[in-house]
Order: structure tokens, then sequence, then C-alpha cells
């Protein structure tokens, strides 16, 4: 960025610089080329080759050379105020001098002494500029032509120091240096701290990443840099990729204690069984068989623990897997009770449906009714005497609700608050004779957290218990695009807590 700023920057001086110079060259040429014409009009009237005699008085104002025709001298020397007003008006410009030669190059003329000497090796007509301490000179060469025969008649040599135009130059280079200095500096130091700025999120990056590189469980993450471009953008977006990461880590260690210690039950209950299969089984068909199915009880039921413990990892990656699904909440819940009252025919389940058949949620529909199949079927498990099932749907201006009642055995106070933890089982004895693993709840509860909803409960014992299910209504918005066709825009209708 310095190199750019100072290559700009000598770029506008020197642009600035050269308009300058020739504006103040064109001032200085004219001041030349005007004193010499009028020196080229005066002389020009004389005939013959030019002399003292001739040049002084064709020089002279009109009145003095007619005055004094008689009685001049035959000198070079010639106050300023007996010229003619034109030249004397030329030759108040201290920097002008004129000098007058003959044919032979003898000095018949001057006005201010010079250094500049006409000879013949020197004489070519046109501008001439010699460098020197101070600056430039400029010198015009002429010759003079008579009116009449246009035969020259001698020459002038019109010296210009410039003394201005070299001033101003000299002063503009000098300050247009010290601006440069002084903009290649400011340069350099915005540059370094531009430079610095942005480079100091970037190493707080790098120091992160090489921390999480080094050792994965750290939580370390990337500070707010209070910044609102892009590396701010790309240091939340790194911190959320961490947060994900992090995630996917306690996921698999989850599963991994979860599988160690739930199978453990039914691999011991298999070993037993296999053993006494060794022992006793060979000879004895009933310990045999009842050993065979008590394996093939508890193989089932691994299965069915490892299937659900997928499905609660699985329903941790909602946001990657099922990003834009969007279900109809009418079909799915009638479909649900319809499956299940099949499945169930000694069950009553009762279906409140107001829900429009429009009315859609944006939730992946496997899991849905994965939600609706987990609270139906605790229902229908814990309902002892009373076999009927109350679901209700309904909405509301913001959130669609599904309530499910069941009149079963209950759930204490204590219990309540643990229902939703994974493996946790009210009674256990009576769970497992069920076939239950104690992941239902805790896979709805993900599933329904991860689409944005709300998932409670109020139960009391030997009463019931009531389950209800949030989710904000989605809605497409209608957009206009360019060709004026409508295009639908999704929007979402966050959940409104209560």
């Amino acid at each position: 960025m310095a190199l750019t700023v100072t290559v700009m920057f000598a770029v506008f001086s020197l642009v600035i610089t050269h308009l300058v110079q020739e504006q103040l060259m064109v001032q200085e040429r004219q001041a030349v080329e005007e004193t010499t014409k009028n020196f080229e009009d005066r002389l020009s009237t004389i005939r013959s080759d030019l002399t003292i005699a001739t040049v002084v008085p064709a020089l002279s104002t009109k009145n003095e050379q007619s005055n004094n025709q008689s009685s001049v001298q035959m000198s070079s020397d010639l106050d300023h105020s007996g010229l003619s007003e034109a030249i004397y008006n030329n030759l108040t410009n201290k920097d002008i001098s004129a000098t007058v030669y003959n044919l032979d190059l003898e000095k018949l003329f001057q006005t201010r002494p010079t250094n500049y000497l006409l000879s013949r090796e020197t004489l070519s007509f046109g501008e001439k500029f010699v460098e020197n301490s101070k600056g430039q000179t400029m010198y015009l060469i002429k010759a003079i032509k008579s009116i009449n025969g246009h035969n020259i008649t001698g020459y002038i040599v019109v010296e210009n120091k410039m003394t201005n135009y070299n001033n101003i130059l000299n002063g503009l280079r000098f300050w247009m240096f010290i601006l440069s200095a002084v903009g290649i500096i400011l340069g350099i130091l915005v540059s370094y701290l531009l430079i610095s700025g942005m480079l100091r999120p970037v190493r707080q990056i790098s120091k992160v990443a090489r921390e999480v590189d080094e050792h994965p469980d750290e939580t370390v993450r990337i500070p707010d840099l209070h910044r609102h471009d892009e590396l701010g953008d790309m240091a939340s977006a790194f911190n959320q990729m961490l947060d994900r990461m992090q995630r996917y880590i306690d996921q698999q260690k989850q599963f991994v204690e979860d599988v160690s210690h739930e199978l453990r039950t039914p691999v011991a209950v298999i070993e037993g069984h296999l053993k006494l299969i060794d022992r006793w089984g060979k000879d004895d068909p009933e310990v045999l068989a009842e050993s065979i199915d008590a394996s093939i009880q508890e193989i089932s039921r691994m299965k069915h623990l490892i299937q659900e413990m997928l499905d609660l990892t699985r329903a941790e990656q909602i946001e990657v897997l099922f990003p834009n699904e969007v279900t109809k909440v009418s079909q799915v819940v009638q479909q649900v009770v319809d499956n299940l009252q099949m499945i169930h025919p000694d069950f009553k389940i009762v279906l409140d449906n107001d829900v429009s058949t429009k009315t859609e949620v944006k939730i992946y529909r496997n899991h849905f009714e994965q939600i609706l199949i987990i609270l139906l079927d605790n229902a229908i498990k814990y309902s002892k005497k009373r076999q009927e099932v109350h679901l209700s749907a309904s909405t509301d201006t913001r959130n669609v609700s599904v309530i499910v009642q069941d009149f079963g055995e209950g759930i204490t106070p204590e219990d309540r608050d643990k229902i939703f933890n994974r493996f946790y089982r009210v009674d256990k004895a009576r769970t497992r004779e069920k076939g239950g693993n104690g992941l239902g709840l805790s896979i709805a509860q993900k599933l329904v957290g991860e689409y944005g909803g709300q998932i409670s409960v109020e139960s009391e014992p030997n009463v019931g218990s009531q389950f209800r299910v949030d989710f904000p209504i989605y809605r497409p918005e209608k957009t206009k695009s360019r060709n004026g066709k409508q295009n639908k825009k999704s929007k979402l209708i966050k959940y409104d807590e209560k």
C-alpha cells in the first residue's frame, strides 16, 4: 500500500510540476518574443548594415531622434529613458536584456551586461537554453532584416534569466520533495498500522487453530474481534465450525460410553445363556430352547437399542442433513394415528385435528412421524386400566401444538425432570419387560429442539400424563421477481416463548 501511495503521489507531483513548468515557460517565451519583435520593428527600418550610428537613433523615441539627430554620440550605451516606449516597457523586466550585433558579430548595443558572447561557432538562430547554478537561462537569436531589401543587416540576442520561472520551479520541487517524503512516511506508517490490524486477528485465528490441533478436546475459541468486516465474519464462522466439531466429538464420546454401558447387560445375559447351554443345554432340550429364546430376545433388544442410539446421534445433525425439509402437519398426524390404531386394535385413540391441511412446519417428515410415534407408543405402554389415548392438534397465530394424553401410571414430580435424560427409566423392571431402553423421550426432545420447537410434560401419578409439542408455523412469503412473476420465499415464524 505504501508503494502504491508513493507511486501515485510521485505521478501527481510530476504532472503538477509539468503543468506549472509549461505555463511559466509560455509566459517567459512571450516576454522574449515580444521584446525581440519590438527590436526587430525598429531595426528593420535601417536599410544598410547595422552600425552604432544607425542603431541608437532607431531605438530612440521619435522626438529625441528628430531633435538630436545631428548630435548622436557614437556609443553603445543608451539610457533606458531614451528608448521607445514599447522597448522601454519590455526592458523594465530585469531578467530580460537585449544585445545587437553587426554582421561582423561586434556589439553595437546592449541594454544590460550579459555573459553570452555571439560568435561564428555559436551563431544559430532560434531558442537556446543554458543551465547554470540558478537554473535555466533562455536565449533567442534572430537575424535583423531590412524592410525593403530583406537582406540581413545584423543580429539580435535577447536573454531571459527567467528568475521567476527558476524560483517557482525550485520551490515547487522542494515542496514536492518534502510532501513526497512526508507522504511516504505517512503511507508506510498507515500501511503498517492497517496491516498490523489485519494480521492481528489472523494471528489469533492461527493460534487457536494450532491449540485445537494439539488438543482437540480444548474449548478455546477466538475472542470477539469487535469487527464488522470479512475477518470478523471469518472468526465467527471459525468459532461456529469449532463448536460443531466439538459437538461431534462429544456425540462420539457419548455414543461410545452409552454403547459400552447399555450393551453390557444384554451381552452378559447372552454370555450366561451360552454358558448354560454349554453345561446342560446339550442334554436338556428345555434348557436349550429357553436359552436360545432368551438370547434371541436380548439380541433383538440390542439391535433396537443400537438403532435408537443412532437415531439420537443423527438427531444432533439436523441442520446438516435436513436443512430445508417442510412437512404438512395434518396429513402426518392422521396417518400416524391410523397406523397405531391398526397395530393396537384394543386401544382407543381419539384424534382431535383442528389443523388446516395446508399448515406446514419446517421438519423432516420421518422425524415428525418419529416424534408422534414415540409419544403415542409411550402413552400406550404405560396405560393401565383405561386403554384410551387422546391426540389433539391445533394452531394459533404463530405455532402448531400437538398434545398426547394418556390415562395411565403418571409420573412423579421427582422423575418428571429426568424423563428426557438418556436411558432414564421410571420403573426399570417394568420398562425392561415392555422392551424400553429409556431413549425414546431423549430422541423426541432432541428432534423437537433441533427443529426450533419445544416439548413439555404435565403429569400426575395414577391419573395420567400429557405431553405437548410446539413448532413454529412455516409460511412461504411471496415476492416478485424481476420479470414480474411471483416467487416463494420461505419465512419461519419463530416460537414465541410464554
